[in-house]
C-alpha cells in the first residue's frame, strides 16, 4: 500500500468520526452516547477490517500529521462535500470505508457501459445536386445478433447500435452465384415499389459471391486471440467463448494451424502452432483459461500478429480471430491508436476477425472498427446457435476472402430519377473520387457471402417527391440510346492477394420496375421488411406511416424455404420489438400498431 492509499484511509477513518459527531450534534444525546469513546472506536475499527492502535496505524498517524496542513473550521455542508470525496478516493483505491459511513448507496439499476459510435442517418439527395453515390461493401451482421440480445433481454437497443445494412445481411438470399472463381461474385438489380409509400420505388442491388467446395478451402493459419480479463467472467462471456471456438476447432483439417493468444493485464501463448485436427488438445488449451485481471487489449493484438506471423502459410488463409468485450482498460486503450495498430498489420496479409460477447460493457463501436481496419468481418455471439451460424454454417465466408477493397458506385439517371436514399451503409460511404482510388481500403466479400443494398428512388414523374422544385434548375436530357436507363452501377474489387482494383459495370433499365411490391420475389420482400424494421428502430425518419405490424405481415409472406429458422425468428423479435415500443409509448397513443395473426 502507498503513502497516499495510507493517507486517504486515515483521513476516511477521521471523518467518519466527523461524521458521527454532525450526526449527535443534530439530534441531541442518544443511548449509543453512553458507551465509552475507546468502545466506539474499537467498534468502528472492528466493522472496518483494520485493527485499532496497529503499529501501521500510527506511522500512517504521524505521516498524515506531515503532510496535512493547519486548517479553518469548515461549514457543515463543507464538511459533508469533502467527507463525500474522500470515500469516492478510498474506493478508488481499493480501500473499504467504515460501516458507520452510510452516505453512499446502491444504483437503482446496473450500470451500462456500452458504446457505440453515433450514426445519422442517410439523407435524402437531389439527383441534379448529386447523381453519384459511393460506399464500401459490408458483410458485417453483428448488429443484429446484438440488438437480439437486447430485444430477448426486454428493451429496445439504442439507435446507434442499430446498422440497418447489417441486418439486412444477417440473412441469405437466393441470389445466383458465379459458375467459376474467374468472377468471384455476381450482380444482380431488381426495383418495385417501397413497402411505405407506393410513391417511391427499392432499387435492389444483390451481390453473391462464389461458394467454395470444402476441398477449395486454403490452408488455414489462426490464432484464436481470447480476452481473460476479469470483465469476462460471466457465463455470457469466456465460458460461451470457449464453446463456440471448440464448434470451429472440431471442423478443422490436419493441413490448418491454430494457435491460442490470452491476454488480461498481460499476454501470454497459450497454445503454439497446432495442428488443426488436434481437436482434443485445442479443446483443452481453451478449458484452461480462466477469467480475471484488467485487459491490455493492444499487447494481445501485437503478440497475436507476431505468432500468426511466424506461422504463415503463403497462399492460404493468415487470420487472427479476437473474442472479447473490447473493454479494454490497460496498456494502449486509445480507439484511433488500436485501429491504426491493425491498419499497419494488415500489410503483412494477415486479416482480423473480430467476434463480442457480454452485456452491460461491450464496445461495439470497437469490435466493428477494428474488424473494418484489419480486412475482415465482425459478429456478435449471444448464443450458441449463432456461434454455430458463423463459425460453422459460414464459416468458409468467415474465413475464406475471394475480393478485397470492393467498392460500390451508381450513377442516377436525372431523366428517371428525382431523388435517392442510401439506406444504411453510412459507416461506408465514399468520396466520389476514392472509387478509383486503389490506396483506399473498402470491405471485402468471403466465399458463399451475399451482400445486399437497397436505395429508396423517387421517379421523376411521382408526386411523392420531396424537394420543392428549382425556379432556376438546368436540366438536360439524356441521350436516346440511354433513354432507358435508369441508373448505372460501376463496382470495384481486389483479388485476395491483388493491388490493382478490376472494374465491372451494369446498367440498370426502367423495364425493370416490377408494378406491385407482390410481383417481386421472396427475397425481395424479405429484404424490404427487414430495412423496414430497421429504420423503424432507428426512429422512421422516412418509414411513413409505416410500423411494425406492416413489417410482420410483409415478412411473413416472404419466408420461403426458411430451414434455418432465421425469418421465422425475425418476425417473433419484430412482434417483440412492436410490443415494447408500445409499451413506450402513453398508453392509447402508440404510433405502432401490433399484428395479431
Amino acid at each position: 500500500m502507498n503513502i497516499r492509499a495510507l493517507l486517504i484511509f486515515a483521513a476516511v477513518l477521521g471523518l467518519a468520526g466527523a461524521c458521527e459527531g454532525d450526526r449527535r450534534s443534530s439530534t441531541g444525546p442518544v443511548e449509543n452516547q453512553a458507551h465509552p469513546p475507546s468502545e466506539t472506536a474499537k467498534s468502528s475499527a472492528g466493522q472496518a477490517g483494520t485493527a485499532p492502535a496497529s503499529p501501521g496505524r500510527r506511522e500512517a498517524d504521524e505521516r498524515l500529521a506531515e503532510h496535512e496542513p493547519a486548517k479553518r473550521p469548515k461549514h457543515r455542508q463543507e464538511a459533508q462535500l469533502e467527507r463525500r470525496s474522500s470515500l469516492a478516493d478510498a474506493s478508488a483505491v481499493g480501500l473499504t470505508a467504515p460501516a458507520s459511513v452510510s452516505v453512499l448507496r446502491a444504483a437503482s439499476e446496473p450500470l451500462d457501459r456500452e458504446r457505440y459510435a453515433h450514426i445519422e442517418d442517410n439523407s435524402v439527395k437531389r439527383v441534379l445536386d448529386q447523381p453519384v453515390s459511393t460506399f464500401s461493401i459490408d458483410v458485417d451482421t453483428g448488429s443484429y445478433a446484438n440488438l437480439r440480445r437486447m430485444l430477448n433481454a426486454g428493451r429496445l437497443p439504442p439507435e446507434d447500435a442499430v446498422r440497418t445494412e447489417e441486418l439486412i445481411n444477417y440473412f441469405s438470399y437466393a441470389y445466383r452465384a458465379p459458375d467459376t472463381r474467374d468472377m468471384p461474385f455476381r450482380v444482380s438489380t431488381a426495383l418495385a415499389p417501397a413497402p411505405w409509400h407506393s410513391g417511391r420505388h427499392l432499387l435492389r442491388i444483390g451481390v453473391q459471391g462464389y461458394r467454395l467446395a470444402p476441398a477449395e478451402i486454403p490452408p488455414a493459419n489462426l490464432v484464436f486471440l481470447v480476452d481473460v480479463s476479469g470483465s469476462m467472467q460471466s457465463a455470457d462471456k469466456l465460458p460461451l467463448l470457449r464453446s463456440a471456438l471448440k464448434l470451429l476447432a472440431d471442423r478443422l483439417r490436419g493441413v490448418d494451424r491454430v494457435s491460442i493468444v490470452a491476454y488480461a493485464g498481460a499476454s501470454g501463448v497459450v497454445l503454439e502452432p497446432t495442428a488443426g485436427d488436434q481437436s482434443a488438445i485445442i479443446a483443452a488449451a481453451l478449458d484452461r483459461l480462466q477469467a480475471g485481471g484488467s485487459t491490455n487489449g493492444g499487447a494481445g493484438i501485437r503478440l497475436a500478429y507476431a505468432l500468426a506471423k511466424s506461422s504463415f502459410i503463403e497462399d492460404g488463409i493468415n487470420r487472427i480471430l479476437i473474442a472479447t468485450d473490447g473493454d479494454f482498460n490497460v496498456g494502449t486503450v486509445d480507439f484511433q491508436q488500436l485501429k491504426d495498430l491493425v491498419e499497419r498489420e494488415r500489410e503483412h496479409g494477415v486479416s482480423l476477425t473480430t467476434l463480442g460477447f457480454g452485456t452491460g460493457n461491450y464496445n461495439e463501436h470497437l469490435m466493428e472498427q477494428l474488424a473494418d481496419a484489419g480486412n475482415g468481418n465482425y459478429a456478435y455471439i449471444d448464443s450458441l446457435r449463432e456461434a454455430n451460424k458463423v463459425l460453422v454454417a459460414e464459416m468458409a465466408g468467415t474465413l475464406a476472402t475471394i475480393a478485397k477493397d470492393v467498392k460500390i458506385q451508381i450513377e442516377f439517371n436525372p431523366d428517371h430519377v428525382a431523388e435517392y436514399r442510401l439506406i444504411g451503409y453510412e459507416n461506408r460511404l465514399l468520396r466520389r473520387e476514392d472509387f478509383s482510388n486503389d490506396r483506399v481500403d473498402a470491405g471485402e466479400i468471403g466465399a458463399g457471402h451475399s451482400v445486399t443494398a437497397l436505395y429508396e428512388l423517387t421517379f421523376t414523374d411521382s408526386a411523392a417527391k420531396r424537394f420543392e422544385p428549382l425556379r432556376y434548375s438546368d436540366r438536360s436530357g439524356a441521350t436516346d440510346a440511354r433513354s432507358n436507363e435508369v441508373a448505372f452501377l460501376r463496382i470495384r474489387y481486389k483479388a485476395p492477394g491483388g493491388d490493382t482494383s478490376r472494374l465491372r459495370e451494369w446498367p440498370i433499365l426502367r423495364t425493370q420496375v416490377r408494378g406491385h411490391l407482390a410481383d417481386a420475389d421472396d427475397d425481395f420482400r424479405f429484404a424490404a421488411a427487414v430495412a423496414g424494421f430497421g429504420q423503424l428502430l432507428r426512429g422512421g425518419t422516412y418509414t411513413e406511416q409505416f410500423d411494425y405490424a406492416d413489417v410482420i405481415e410483409l415478412a411473413r409472406g416472404a419466408r420461403r424455404d426458411d430451414d434455418s429458422g432465421h425469418r421465422a425468428e425475425f418476425v417473433s423479435l419484430v412482434e417483440l420489438a412492436g410490443n415494447l415500443a408500445a409499451g413506450r409509448a402513453d398508453s392509447g397513443n402508440s404510433p405502432h400498431r401490433i399484428a395479431n395473426k
